[in-house]
């Protein structure tokens, strides 16, 4: 795909250029390890580094053009460079237009929150499949182009990349495409010049505030996807989290609601929770749900929702909604020997965890021990580690702390920090054991469960793997845990 450089460079705010705008681009890059001759390579700021050092290396390599934010001292006459103010935001619409801006010609609905986004964009993606529409699916458990399925590094891609995939999408025939949108994608712009048909809030609690230096800065994030919808999208919000409507302050869009709680545009009414599934009553009508759990009940609210607000019959709309099942790894849930239930989920925010351990106590009867064995991330947000393990000691009859992804942390000490309030509470200190190895502590327990009792495996769901020291070792929770209870 060849653009002129004058071509990608609509609404980037150039401040200065100097050389030839009608340069031939061949590529666009913001990684100077990926530069093909006649790339543009855009310098970004990031986190650990700064791509303005990379710039002769990006040159070196037969990059022609180069868009910063500042202007080296020393230029090559040979090169055009591009002064902008924000290079990140720059990148977004300089992806966009290399290829030929694809939110144009697709309905993108953008998913936002702490939890449910997989579940809800998941949701979407089958049911609009179900009723007759290509679509696409950008997710942590993976991106889908129709039925084709890709696998993914990160909830939401960078610019160039997810660009691509768009452009993919439009050229395959895909209507739709349903897309988690984080907070670092957010923070980061990966989501400039997008337009989104929609967008969807499902909840927002603890999470990531070691990268957003505060849950303001958190909830800022969230806000960015609502205020860059234009006036003809839509935004669509859980009003009974507390922060539902601050989440849509400043938006052009008027927001539309659902609720189990309270009066909304969209109402529902949990009638009955089990592991087989949800009894739901939506807008006056009965509906049964493969899924299970209150926090399941709203987010199959929202896709109903976002359903009717695309012009989609409440009829069709819950008849297929009633045949779906939850995405890999969330509350993922099969019965082994002895009547065992393992349940494998991703749970790895304090709210999410508690939601799942209430649903639990919700399904189970009086006499099931439940075993939980949870870890928390290296190199992540510290300071919700404590509260994980306070939670999973309470609802737990027996709780094994354990390795997630260490990261190039020390696991032990990841340990020692989730089990610091615990150690102080004299009716804790017996609910818990330390086990750092990840297969040894679901080995343990397997061996505490007895007939009819529950093992739940949370923090990791879907992913095939451990990060240890900046390898991926193959390890898959649901894998290991379906062997052991099958023993």
């Amino acid at each position: 795909m060849k653009k002129t450089l004058a071509d990608v460079l609509y609404k980037t705010g150039i401040s200065k250029t100097t050389g030839d705008l009608q340069q031939d681009i061949l590529a666009v890059t913001d990684d100077s390890r990926k530069v093909t001759r006649g790339s543009l390579f855009v310098a970004v700021k990031g986190l650990s580094a700064d791509g303005h050092q990379f710039i002769d290396q990006a040159i070196a390599q037969g990059a022609a053009a180069v868009v910063c934010q500042e202007l080296p001292s020393v230029t090559n006459p040979a090169v055009t460079y591009v002064e902008v103010a924000d290079s990140r935001k720059a990148l977004g619409w300089i992806a966009s237009n290399f290829y030929d801006q694809p939110t144009e010609k697709l309905h993108v609905v953008g998913v936002t929150g702490t939890n449910g986004k997989t579940t809800v964009a998941f949701l979407l993606y089958e049911v609009f499949t179900k009723l007759g529409h290509p679509c696409g699916l950008i997710s942590t458990i993976g991106h889908r182009i129709g039925t084709k399925m890709l696998d993914t590094s990160y909830t939401t891609p960078d610019p160039v990349t997810l660009n691509s995939l768009l452009h993919q999408m439009a050229s395959e025939g895909c209507e739709y495409v349903f897309m988690e949108v984080s907070s670092h994608a957010l923070d980061q712009a990966r989501v400039e010049g997008m337009r989104f048909a929609g967008a969807i809030f499902t909840n927002i609690t603890h999470d990531h505030l070691d990268y957003h230096h505060g849950f303001k800065e958190y909830l800022q994030a969230k806000q960015r996807l609502f205020q860059s919808l234009d006036k003809n999208a839509f935004a669509l919000t859980n009003l009974d989290d507390k922060n539902g409507m601050i989440i849509m302050q400043n938006s052009k869009v008027k927001p539309v609601t659902y609720s189990l709680r309270a009066i909304a545009d969209y109402k529902g009414k949990l009638l009955d929770n089990s592991f087989a599934g949800l009894h739901l009553m939506i807008d006056g009508h009965d509906v049964w749900c493969k899924l299970t759990g209150t926090f399941n009940a709203y987010n199959i609210l929202a896709v109903y929702g976002t359903g009717r607000i695309l012009g989609k019959a409440p009829d069709e709309l819950l008849a297929a909604i009633s045949g779906c099942e939850a995405p890999e790894g969330r509350f993922d849930y099969f019965a082994g020997k002895d009547n065992i239930i393992g349940i494998v989920d991703y749970a790895h925010t304090p709210d999410a965890l508690e939601n799942v351990l209430k649903n639990i106590q919700d399904l189970r009867g009086k006499h099931e021990k439940l075993i939980t064995v949870i870890g928390c991330g290296g190199d992540r947000d510290k300071s919700k580690r404590a509260p994980m393990a306070t939670i999973a000691a309470r609802y737990s009859d027996q709780v094994i702390f354990t390795s997630d992804n260490p990261r190039f942390e020390d696991p032990e000490a990841i340990i020692r920090d989730m089990v610091k309030g615990l150690e102080l509470d004299p009716a804790m200190k017996n609910k818990y054991v330390r086990i750092v190895d990840r297969k040894e502590a679901m080995k343990i327990a397997r061996v505490m469960a007895r007939n009819n009792d529950i093992v739940l495996v949370a923090g990791k769901g879907h992913e095939k793997y451990q990060e240890i020291r900046g390898d991926r070792i193959p390890f898959d929770d649901k894998a290991v845990l379906q062997e052991l209870l099958n023993k």
